[in-house]
């Protein structure tokens, strides 16, 4: 997996001021929040495992991108998708200052990733509260690059679980549990 940035796709990130995307990477910088956020207990229950290929959903600054890196291993690889330039400076930074070869960050809206079909072993999105676009694009083109049987990991950050499920469910997954504050789908055939 090669390590470029993907083209915008006409989106901008308008929604998230350069203000809001520095305070969010001063919060995941903290080397305190991995005490009460683990982001490798966090992708272990949403399922990443070895030789997996990832789709990361709004990696923002990337607190969670080099841990998914490092727990798929050289053999796997993580796409880390994000609307915001300054986002993907920040992840671009994080995999240069780790020697990371196996991450393809993507200034791209998740919903038109231009990723081939049935590609994507595990996709994730945590701590997003909005979504560009919204679910229903998002959802379309999550099972479109998913393989079958491929799984979806949100973490539930507010609102109805079961509204979430049925949302999911509707767009061609199947809901198989919840682990601590992860919903886990499966994409139906």
């Amino acid at each position: 997996m090669s390590n470029r940035l993907g083209g915008q796709h006409g989106h901008t990130a308008g929604h998230l001021s350069n203000f809001s995307c520095k305070m969010i990477e001063i919060m995941h910088d903290n080397r305190l929040l991995p005490y009460f956020r683990d982001p490798y207990k966090l992708l272990e229950d949403a399922g990443l495992k070895r030789g997996q290929h990832v789709l990361e959903v709004g990696c923002g600054p990337g607190y969670f991108t080099i841990p998914a890196a490092k727990l798929v291993g050289a053999e796997g690889g993580v796409y880390a998708v994000d609307v915001h330039p300054r986002a993907i400076a920040r992840v671009k930074e994080k995999i240069d200052a780790n020697g990371v070869k196996h991450v393809t960050p993507m200034l791209a809206n998740a919903a038109e990733t231009d990723l081939p079909d049935d590609s994507i072993d595990l996709a994730f999105l945590f701590g997003l509260r909005y979504i560009v676009g919204g679910l229903e694009g998002l959802l379309k083109e999550l099972h479109r690059v998913l393989k079958p049987g491929g799984i979806l990991s949100f973490e539930k950050t507010r609102g109805s679980a079961e509204k979430m499920i049925s949302e999911v469910e509707a767009a061609g997954f199947r809901y198989i549990q919840t682990k601590g504050r992860i919903l886990v789908f499966e994409r139906a055939k």
